[in-house]
């Protein structure tokens, strides 16, 4: 098998040594009659998709990086050890698909080089380990997080033009090496059996953007307003999660809302916590080593003499902590837990909107918690439309005792509606563009949580969401306009570029290498 112009042996035997592990000269290769068997074929056809495999995986690593604070903090729940996993997920899948698609990159100019795909055997062991492994983590994230996949779908309305432009692209130069293995090859069959996959392949990519639909494909002027923002349980990346600072640091955020989540202490006071247990974001284990961390288990007194700062600097939940100010960090060390009367005093202050959780749902006391709550509102003195309800425990009673606090439904409306639902809240996963669209025709404010990444939130900006539940208040309170918008007419345009241009280079690489 001899080398085509333009290939060196010193070239080939540089290739063959980490795609096969031994120096092979190109004379040498021809005195032992070495050549691609069927089995070195077979394993070529696993090499390619593994790296599919791989790059999918990378697909939805990324994707996944909007929601992984909540896996986060399950991870710390059950083994009461905090981590960024996402740095662990994102070197793991960079090492995973830098391997397999070097080794793809020396298999296809080993072919153009004419020269044998002899794998290793430890690259094949190797291979067939990255599979498990990625195959063990989409069975992980099917079984334990599969609102993912939702997430998935979402993420192609955002990325669906590019993925097309870029994987034709990359199909287009397979042509290259196919062309060289056709003419070198003189198996008939295999090379119309490869010739028809890949022609298919190459047809049903010119035509996928028939499939393809983006919110963001429109007009300037149809793009909806610039969704609001609510800070998820405040700006919990510039500040400690439910804190008075928390607060602020959305205020500077330009937020609307401040989403946050009440409980009630044993001795009936109100206060802001997300967690059933104090762990997470007390020092409760240095102070009360000896007592349960239940949080409605500890009376106000007992709830004031605990740090609610100092494990923001400690654990650093997302890496903007590293960017604090020295100002910021002393005033993190100072923060305690506040009560629902301190957070409303604070909002109405600032004139922003409250709107929580009353947790946890299933306590045998939870009416009286309800009408605990109510009570402080009440007292507050802050103007009742600023108020959004979430829980939906006792809402009947709610509506007589306080019938100006605005009703957040935790679902979509049903046909029956005994009263106009005004407000929904719900994961975004939950709805589709239609939907919003429709909602928003209805007049029917719709927030969507917990949104933290710009494409998601452009994807959402375009489809006409009334506002967003974010982590990064700080980032998409920059955004100015959705990452892309596309005319139908410009996206039309490129696809019929993007499919000739693509239809000619592949010709000329197969009459050219003939």
């Amino acid at each position: 098998m001899a080398d085509p112009p333009g290939c060196c042996s010193t070239c080939a035997t540089c290739l063959l040594c980490p795609y096969s592990c031994q120096w092979i000269t190109a004379k040498k290769e021809k005195r032992k009659g070495l050549r691609t068997t069927k089995s070195d074929c077979s394993w070529f056809l696993f090499l390619f998709c593994v790296f599919l495999f791989t790059l999918v995986w990378l697909y939805f690593a990324i994707i996944i990086l909007n929601d992984f604070h909540n896996f986060n903090e399950f991870i710390f729940r059950q083994r009461k050890l905090w981590l960024d996993w996402s740095l662990v997920l994102l070197i793991a899948t960079a090492v995973l698909i830098s391997y397999s698609s070097v080794l793809l990159i020396l298999a296809l100019c080993l072919q153009l080089c004419g020269q044998p795909l002899k794998l290793h055997w430890v690259h094949k062991i190797l291979l067939i380990l990255t599979a498990l492994v990625v195959a063990a983590a989409f069975t992980g994230l099917g079984i334990k997080w599969a609102e993912e996949w939702k997430s998935a779908h979402i993420s192609l309305q955002a990325t669906g033009p590019f993925l097309h432009i870029g994987t034709v692209g990359g199909m287009t130069l397979l042509a290259w090496p196919l062309a060289s293995f056709i003419y070198r090859t003189h198996n008939t069959g295999l090379r119309v059996f490869l010739l028809l996959m890949y022609c298919a392949a190459m047809i049903a990519l010119y035509l996928a953007p028939l499939g393809i639909t983006s919110p963001c494909i429109m007009e300037e002027n149809q793009l909806p307003p610039k969704p609001a923002l609510v800070g998820h349980r405040g700006a919990p990346m510039l500040a400690p999660e439910n804190t008075l600072m928390s607060l602020h640091k959305a205020v500077e955020c330009d937020v609307q809302v401040f989403e946050t989540d009440v409980m009630v202490s044993a001795d009936g006071i109100p206060f802001l916590m997300h967690d059933d247990e104090l762990t997470r974001t007390t020092n409760v284990q240095a102070v009360f080593p000896d007592r349960t961390a239940q949080s409605t288990a500890f009376n106000w007194t007992d709830l004031q003499q605990l740090d609610a700062g100092s494990w923001f600097l400690e654990r650093r939940p997302f890496p903007t902590v590293q960017s604090l100010s020295p100002a910021d960090r002393n005033e993190t060390k100072k923060q305690r837990i506040p009560s629902l009367e301190q957070a409303l005093e604070a909002a109405k202050q600032s004139n922003i909107s409250i709107m929580f959780d009353l947790r946890p749902e299933n306590h045998s006391d939870y009416q009286n918690f309800v009408n605990v709550t109510l009570g402080v509102i009440l007292q507050s003195g802050i103007p009742l439309q600023q108020v959004l309800w979430l829980p939906d425990g006792f809402r009947e009673d709610v509506k007589q005792q306080a019938p100006g606090v605005h009703q957040v439904y935790g679902r979509k409306r049903l046909e029956n509606e005994k009263e106009p639902v005004l407000h929904v809240n719900l994961p975004y996963q939950d709805m589709s563009s239609e939907e919003i669209r429709q909602y928003r025709q209805d007049n029917i404010s719709v927030n969507l949580y917990v949104v933290n990444q710009p494409w998601l939130f452009s994807v959402l900006w375009c489809s006409g969401v009334s506002s967003v539940t974010t982590n990064a208040c700080q980032v998409l309170k920059e955004m100015k306009h959705p990452i892309w918008l596309l005319p139908s007419s410009t996206y039309l345009m490129i696809w019929i570029v993007v499919d000739c241009v693509s239809f000619l280079i592949i010709i000329w690489a197969f009459i050219l290498l003939k």
